[in-house]
């Protein structure tokens, strides 16, 4: 259209001089050359003809910017503080967000521009966040392998049922880089069905003692009694050490199909988010890196678990064999969830809340990207020793 304008522009003097006819002939030749209407172009002749020498003129078109660039980049910080969330997830904390780095003098925005960013819709929130630049990561293994004591662990069908708080996915996530050789920590993952509560362990190794012990850890500091686990075939949690120990804490130990990724779909997709996001696929087989990662996992959990929101499907509909559609719940916190759930106790509650008020999504973040920046110092994606 700019190009449209300026051969506009450059036959506006000799129309301005020409006789009737000639002007006929030039709004003709203007047709054919810029292809616009005849009356589009006696009026851009018109606004041309009007304009003063000498006077920047700019065209402004349509109602005036509502958002603009000061707004977008308090968007921007938010988004960076919460380390990339989609809009259908930021935006229902964003409130939380702001509140927090006003409260700590780390919010340096005009009361304007944190107005307007508090009224954004999820659409035009969606619209910014989707041109901001994202770190884009690369694809994962598979290393599960079905253990001999399967006949024993019952297999769980079919898709979770609005399970109480306490009945979670478990899984494992390795660092080995792009070989398989040696030795190489991994990480054990728990993600509860009800509340999306996470915790996080790293260990030397996939053997069923170590993977226990890391277990056993996310049980201690659970604020609610864990009742269920649900693995996949995996002979790290197929285990007698770990089927006689369910057994004493009367915690359910089931299942998954051998092969079927989509019956730990939660699980799944959380170790892209919570576990591949931020340690990346390096390969991880020392002490000094794997004391590293446990460090930054223990402010990962309380970051996730506290500012990253997630939604719930809670009705799927299926129209044929091809065609079906999902019906989510407003995106929460784990924190939220653990706060309205009735079945919490109330003195957990009281304790989570006090600890949930001292707690700084900024200063959480900056530290992880600290310590995911030790981590990655002088990483390879191979042996050391190759």
């Amino acid at each position: 259209m700019r190009t449209k304008h300026e051969v506009i522009e450059d036959a506006l003097k000799g129309y301005l001089r020409s006789s009737k006819q000639s002007k006929k002939e030039i709004l003709d030749r203007l047709e054919k050359v810029t292809h616009m209407q005849r009356k589009s172009i006696i009026r851009r002749l018109r606004v041309l003809q009007l304009r003063k020498d000498g006077y920047d003129w700019q065209d402004h078109r349509g109602r005036p910017v509502y958002y603009t660039p000061d707004v977008v980049a308090a968007l921007h910080e938010v988004w960076l503080t919460s380390h990339e969330l989609c809009a259908e997830r930021l935006h229902p904390i964003l409130g939380e967000y702001v509140d927090v780095l006003i409260r700590d003098n780390m919010w340096n925005h005009s009361d304007e521009a944190t107005g307007k960013l508090r009224k954004m819709s999820l659409g035009t929130m969606k619209g910014f966040t989707q041109s901001f630049d994202k770190v884009i990561s690369g694809g994962g293994r598979c290393m599960t392998k079905p253990s001999s004591l399967k006949e024993v662990i019952p297999v769980r069908r079919g898709p979770w049922d609005n399970p109480p708080p306490g009945y979670g996915e478990v899984d494992t996530v390795a660092h080995c880089g792009n070989t398989l050789e040696g030795e190489f920590v991994w990480t054990v993952q728990y993600s509860d069905i009800s509340l999306l509560w996470c915790f996080l362990e790293a260990q030397m190794g996939r053997g069923g003692k170590e993977t226990l012990d890391s277990i056993k850890a996310m049980v201690k500091r659970s604020p609610h009694r864990i009742q269920g686990l649900d693995p996949d075939s995996g002979g790290e949690f197929i285990n007698w050490a770990t089927k006689d120990w369910s057994v004493e804490e009367k915690i359910e130990l089931t299942r998954i199909r051998p092969g079927m990724k989509n019956d730990h779909g939660r699980i799944e997709q959380k170790n892209d988010k919570n576990v591949r996001k931020w340690a990346g696929y390096i390969r991880i087989d020392t002490e000094e890196r794997l004391a590293t990662l446990k460090e930054m996992y223990k402010v990962l959990e309380v970051y996730i678990n506290h500012f990253l929101p997630s939604m719930k499907c809670i009705e799927k509909i299926r129209y044929n064999i091809s065609h079906s559609s999902r019906k989510y719940d407003d995106a929460k916190t784990p924190y939220q969830r653990f706060m309205e759930h009735p079945d919490m106790d109330k003195d957990a509650k009281k304790k989570m809340l006090e600890f949930h008020q001292t707690l700084n999504p900024k200063v959480i973040h900056d530290r992880l990207l600290i310590l995911r920046k030790k981590l990655f110092v002088g990483a390879k994606f191979t042996r050391n020793d190759i």
